[in-house]
């Protein structure tokens, strides 16, 4: 595989007009979109009956996504049920090898606009995260919680400019915490991310955010699978 698996579709404004798939790394494969598919998988199905719609937009969305990208990368696979490890990580049901993430953001209403992401790793602990940025700006103890002593580079940014690098800083964090199998366990915010993220290591794992490719925060990061 090279480096963009498949072209990067530009809409309007250079914004991305549907899905778009890299390989961050050598194995590791993530897509996102504005807009994707819903799975129409069964246990998918069952899997959100009963969360709010907006919840169940997003969600099917993303697994959506994610059986897409299963069907380019690994083939085969795009229809194994989804289940859950110990730590609560997705994992394809006999699969505990493949590792598979997913995220989406958007509004817990019916306006959509979401925003989703897959990544697949065989192989390898994976996690990926998207955020839409905090609108109109990010609370300034949320700056702080997060970016600690580094909270301060942010301050000469105009509210919006603020509030997307934040963002790309909450996606790097949130995909270790997932890769990671810990979550919000894992105490995200500890991590300690530079603003202006690119690429960098967190414990065991490598993260890398897309900022390259993408005008969305979307971040992913990555791990020997034998470690956790």
């Amino acid at each position: 595989m090279t480096a963009a698996m498949a072209p990067v579709r530009l809409g309007p404004a250079g914004r991305h007009a549907g899905p778009v798939t890299v390989e961050a790394a050598p194995g590791v494969c993530v897509s996102w979109a504005r807009a994707a598919a819903p799975s129409a998988h069964p246990a998918d199905l069952a899997d959100v009956s009963g969360r709010p719609h907006w919840h169940r937009r997003q969600s099917l969305a993303a697994r959506g996504l994610l059986r897409a990208l299963l069907a380019d990368v690994c083939p085969g696979t795009e229809d194994i049920p989804l289940t859950a490890d110990a730590r609560g990580r997705p994992v394809l049901e006999g699969l505990p090898g493949l590792g598979v993430s997913l995220s989406h953001d958007g509004a817990d209403d019916a306006s959509g606009g979401d925003l989703v992401a897959a990544a697949v790793a065989p192989g390898r602990r994976v996690g990926v995260d998207v955020q839409l940025p905090p609108v109109p700006d990010v609370p300034p103890g949320l700056v702080r919680r997060c970016l600690r002593d580094r909270a301060a580079e942010l301050s000469p940014l105009s509210a919006d400019r603020r509030a997307l690098e934040f963002a790309w800083v909450w996606t790097v964090q949130e995909a270790c915490v997932k890769a990671d199998g810990t979550g919000i366990a894992g105490r995200p915010w500890s991590l300690d991310i530079p603003v202006r993220p690119s690429t960098g290591t967190a414990g065991d794992l490598t993260w890398i955010a897309l900022r390259h490719l993408s005008v969305h925060p979307v971040s992913c990061a990555f791990g020997d699978s034998r470690a956790r």
